[in-house]
C-alpha cells in the first residue's frame, strides 16, 4: 500500500501539515504527488503563516512585474525563465542536469509555490517597510520607512535597502529581524503626500503616524504619535473641547518637553504638507485604529528620552 491508496480526505490531510522543505520532497516521489504538492490551496497556509504579515500586495504586484519582464526577456533571447533559486528537494533527482529547459517539477512561476520560494530564497528583494531603520539610529527612533528586504534563511534575518535621502547614497542594513518589519498599510508612494481621511474625527488620546521628511528632498517616514490637547486645555475631560477646534496638536512623548520635535499643529480642515527646513514637514495623518498596531509601537519606545 502507498501513500496514493490512502483516502482522498486522509491524503489532504497528511500533505496540509506538512511544513515546506518535506513537500517539495513529496512533490518528487511521482507525478501524482507532483501536481498535489505544488497546489496553491497546500501553499495558502503555509505562506499565510511566514510571510502574511511583511508581505503585501505592493510585493506581489512588483514580483508579477518581474515574472514578465523575464519572460520578455527570456521570449527575445530564447532562453527559459530562472526558476528563483529553487532549494534541491524541489526539483526532480537529476533533472537539473536536464538542458532542456526548467526541472519538471518546478511549479508555473505564477504559482503560490513560486512565490513562496521566491522570498524564501532570497532571490527576490521585495518592497515592505522598517521600524527604527538603521538599527535603531537614534534619528529614526518610532518611525518606519519603506525599504527593500531580501531574506537570509541561514540567519533567519533580511537585509534592508533604503532609497537615496536627497545627495545620500542608498544605505543597506543587514540582520534586520522581523519584529522590525511591516506590510505597508497603504499604497501611498514614499515621496507622496497621504490623502488623510480621519482629520475630522481626531481627538486627544488619539494614536497616529504621520508622515514626516526633513526636506522635499527626501521620502517621508511614518512616525509615531498621539494626538494631544491645546495650549489652552487643561486636559479635563469635561470641560475639554479640543475635538471640536480647527487646530490637531501632535504630541511625540519620546521627546524631552521643550523640545522643538515634542509636538506640532495642523489644521484638521485645510492640512496639507505643513512645516520648514529647520524643523521638517509634517505630511498626511493616519490614526491607528487597532490595539495590535499601537502595540508594536509602544514595544519599539526608546528607553531614554529623546532630545
Amino acid at each position: 500500500m502507498s501513500v496514493l491508496d490512502l483516502p482522498e480526505l486522509a491524503l489532504e490531510g497528511i500533505l496540509g501539515r506538512l511544513p515546506p522543505a518535506s513537500l517539495c520532497q513529496m512533490a518528487g516521489v511521482c507525478q501524482d504527488l507532483r501536481k498535489r504538492c505544488r497546489s496553491d490551496h497546500l501553499w495558502q497556509n503555509l505562506f499565510k503563516e511566514k510571510w502574511a504579515r511583511i508581505v503585501g500586495p505592493l510585493a506581489f504586484h512588483e514580483w508579477q512585474r518581474q515574472l514578465t519582464l523575464q519572460a520578455e526577456l527570456g521570449a527575445a533571447t530564447e532562453r527559459p525563465p530562472r526558476p528563483w533559486g529553487w532549494p534541491l528537494s524541489c526539483l526532480w533527482r537529476f533533472s537539473w542536469l536536464n538542458i532542456q529547459g526548467q526541472p519538471a517539477a518546478v511549479p508555473p512561476l505564477d504559482s503560490l509555490m513560486a512565490w513562496y520560494w521566491a522570498l524564501e530564497s532570497g532571490s527576490f528583494w521585495f518592497p515592505a517597510q522598517v521600524y527604527n531603520r538603521e538599527n535603531g539610529h537614534v534619528g529614526f527612533m518610532l518611525s518606519c520607512y519603506d525599504a527593500e528586504l531580501n531574506y537570509d534563511r541561514i540567519t533567519d534575518s533580511f537585509k534592508a535597502r533604503y532609497p537615496p535621502h536627497g545627495p545620500r547614497t542608498i544605505v543597506i542594513e543587514e540582520g534586520v529581524r522581523w519584529e522590525r518589519l511591516r506590510a505597508p498599510p497603504l499604497d501611498t508612494p514614499a515621496h507622496d503626500l497621504h490623502q488623510s481621511d480621519c482629520l475630522i474625527e481626531l481627538q486627544p488620546g488619539d494614536h497616529v503616524e504621520v508622515q514626516w521628511r526633513r526636506n522635499k528632498e527626501f521620502p517621508y517616514g511614518w512616525w509615531y504619535g498621539v494626538v494631544g490637547h491645546s495650549e489652552a486645555c487643561d486636559g479635563n475631560s469635561r470641560h475639554c473641547r479640543c475635538h471640536s477646534i480647527e487646530t490637531v496638536w501632535l504630541e511625540f512623548s519620546q521627546y524631552t518637553l521643550g523640545s522643538r520635535w515634542r509636538r506640532a499643529a495642523i489644521n484638521r480642515k485645510s492640512h496639507r504638507e505643513e512645516g520648514n527646513e529647520a524643523e521638517g514637514f509634517y505630511g498626511g495623518i493616519r490614526k491607528l485604529r487597532t490595539k495590535e498596531e499601537i502595540n508594536i509601537w509602544k514595544r519599539l519606545w526608546p528607553t531614554e528620552t529623546l532630545e
